[in-house]
């Protein structure tokens, strides 16, 4: 049990490594130099808010993706899709590598990188469902959260490598060369990744969970639909995920060229603090999963949502204070503490809420068509009222408003609160108490 369970966790969190690393590639690229080269006619705070408008095209993709994996994801199993959407989002990552500029393209750049984009969301849509839950149903009942924050740490380790293809390359050359050629090096790597990354997932098995269900003959035709029937499920997951979303991709995304652009610090600053955030936020959401099998995943939740409530604005004060140490402080403190929490659990407290035959569905639908609003807009929402009202606090207080909501949910919806999961065999309102 406990090689086959690490060669699972293994296959699931290297190719959400890699799958990751291609989706967030292009943060840096958004935040940094994509408004130079895509969108060069553009004053700068506007060509960053379009940058990131291309970025967000992939948040708006994701939903798509969500429904076609969770459809077959639930129908032939996990595996396949996860092997897909690798092999579909490594194809889009490297063609971003060979991309022409606005220079010498003029309007077809921008339209080759926005098509690009949406195909990377596909894919992304239908990965971390289908990874998350090779994993919680393969695990043993009382480590089910341990082994689910794994997930959490290879999205972790994507951002990480992201983010140091960049520093590396921007260190390494320089800027009028970064600006023509080294910018694509860390879109041109995705595909050494993706030839590991799929190496490693076709030598791995099914999970037992979705196994024991086909054997049983409980897989459906159209479980989309017998998904949507638990609507009020389905929202939990949305309303959850959309406030982990928003403070994430404003620590993560919005806070790299709020630090150069707005504050005028140096962009390597944000980069290393970001860097340094992920790696913290991989030891303290092992810990968490830890946590959260010995007093519940929901309760682990709590922790997490109500600590984005009270650190929003404390976020902004320490950037504004344009120290580096009380910089990366603050993003440090973003990332391993409140995204933690919230992010580790989500495997197995999202699937708790469905069946197994109808899982990779509910959950990917709920989830994904919150990172339209939690993910996608948070930088452009962040970045355009930044630009009107030439302060941080309305960004806060979204931060905030969205965090409550979350808890909200969390708070009001009756889930089964003891340390060991409850393995659902019927799709319902909620699980059983055990």
């Amino acid at each position: 049990m406990t090689f086959s369970m690490r060669k699972v966790a293994t296959a699931a969190t290297v190719g959400t490594l890699i799958e990751w690393y291609d989706f967030f590639v292009y943060l840096p690229a958004a935040a940094l130099v994509f408004n130079k080269l895509f969108f060069p006619q553009a004053e700068p705070l506007t060509g960053t808010l379009l940058a990131f408008g291309t970025y967000a095209t992939g948040f708006f993709a994701r939903p798509l993706g969500a429904i076609v994996a969770g459809h077959y994801g639930d129908r032939v199993g996990r595996k396949a899709l996860l092997i897909a959407t690798l092999l579909l989002m490594g194809l889009a990552t490297f063609l971003i590598g060979f991309l022409p500029t606005y220079e010498t393209a003029g309007i077809a750049a921008p339209v080759l990188l926005l098509i690009l984009r949406v195909v990377q969301g596909f894919a992304t849509g239908g990965e971390w469902g289908g990874a998350a839950l090779m994993v919680v149903e393969s695990a043993p009942p009382e480590k089910r959260n341990a082994w689910g924050s794994l997930i959490t740490v290879g999205i972790l380790l994507g951002l990480v490598l992201a983010s140091i293809a960049f520093t590396v390359v921007n260190s390494a050359v320089a800027e009028t060369a970064f600006l023509s050629w080294g910018w694509r090096v860390p879109f041109l790597l995705s595909a050494v990744l993706v030839a590991i990354g799929l190496y490693i997932r076709l030598n791995v098995g099914e999970s037992r969970e979705f196994e024991d269900a086909a054997e049983r003959g409980e897989t459906r035709k159209v479980p989309l639909l017998e998904a949507l029937k638990h609507p009020k499920n389905i929202l939990v997951v949305f309303f959850i995920r959309i406030a982990e979303n928003f403070s994430f991709y404003t620590f993560a995304a919005f806070s790299l060229s709020y630090v150069s652009a707005v504050l005028g610090l140096p962009r390597s600053l944000a980069l290393n603090a970001v860097i340094l955030a992920a790696l913290a936020e991989c030891v303290t959401a092992v810990l968490f999963g830890l946590l959260a099998d010995r007093i519940s995943s929901r309760k682990v939740m709590i922790v997490g949502l109500a600590f984005q409530i009270v650190f929003a604005f404390p976020f902004f004060w320490l950037l504004e204070t344009k120290a580096p140490g009380l910089v990366m402080l603050a993003i440090v403190m973003g990332f391993a503490l409140g995204n933690g929490a919230i992010s580790s659990v989500q495997p197995d407290y999202f699937a708790r809420f469905f069946g197994v035959y109808i899982r990779y569905s509910g959950i990917s639908i709920g989830r994904e068509g919150a990172t339209i609003i939690g993910g996608g807009l948070a930088p452009v929402i962040a970045t355009a009222l930044v630009a009107t009202t030439h302060a941080s606090w309305p960004v806060a207080l979204c931060m905030t408003g969205t965090s409550v909501i979350g808890l909200a949910v969390v708070l009001m919806s009756r889930r089964a609160e003891s340390a060991a999961p409850v393995v659902v065999r019927t799709p319902g309102m909620a699980p059983a108490q055990s």
